[in-house]
């Protein structure tokens, strides 16, 4: 029989475990003050809900960025929404055809704002190696898109690192952004009212 070894180091997690950075304000007694912006933001990088959108391989690679090894719950995006109306942030992964912009769009459109977008994968991106008739070559040409992720699939890294990017957009992002002319006019320039 082979002896059996187990793991009996005992590890402090005090060190090693890492809090939402608080943002600048200012600290009494008993009260800290602080704008309502970054309070929102801080809120909302801490829990985006992310629909996937895979029809691929890159797919694939995102069910690998969800599993025990990597967990994507550890950004704060533990819950997995399938429906739109739940969802803050669209991952569109792998090749969408022509006939799917559409759909894309209208599941963009049924989001509630605010919302975010990322093209996960070269296929997403620019259409990846099928510069075809039937290819969306970038899905930038149905819905604005905040993150792009490049690779062929991109590797479970990737994507955590396009996630911690749109975790920065989101934290930083002003809550009168969205009311604003250059968003308004992003938006017409898609069709979009």
């Amino acid at each position: 029989m082979r002896p059996v070894s187990y793991n009996v180091k005992v590890k402090k997690l005090e060190n090693d475990i890492s809090m939402a950075e608080m943002p600048d304000g200012h600290t009494g007694q008993g009260f800290f003050a602080t704008k309502l912006d970054d309070v929102i933001g801080l809120a909302r990088k801490n829990s985006i809900w992310p629909l996937p959108f895979a029809t691929s391989c890159c797919g694939i690679e995102f069910m690998g960025t969800m599993a025990a090894h990597y967990d994507l719950g550890r950004f704060g995006s533990e819950r997995l929404a399938f429906t739109p109306r739940q969802c803050d942030l669209l991952m569109v992964m792998g090749t969408i055809a022509k006939k799917m912009g559409p759909v894309v769009k209208q599941v963009y459109l049924q989001m509630a704002e605010p919302r975010w977008v990322m093209a996960v994968g070269a296929c997403a991106s620019s259409g990846g190696i099928f510069d075809t008739y039937s290819v969306l070559q970038g899905i930038d040409q149905v819905v604005p898109v905040d993150v792009y992720v490049p690779g062929c699939p991109p590797r479970p890294e990737a994507i955590l690192d396009g996630l911690i990017r749109i975790q920065d957009l989101v934290g930083k992002e002003s809550l009168r952004r969205r009311n604003g002319d250059q968003y308004k006019a992003l938006l017409e320039s898609y069709g979009i009212q």
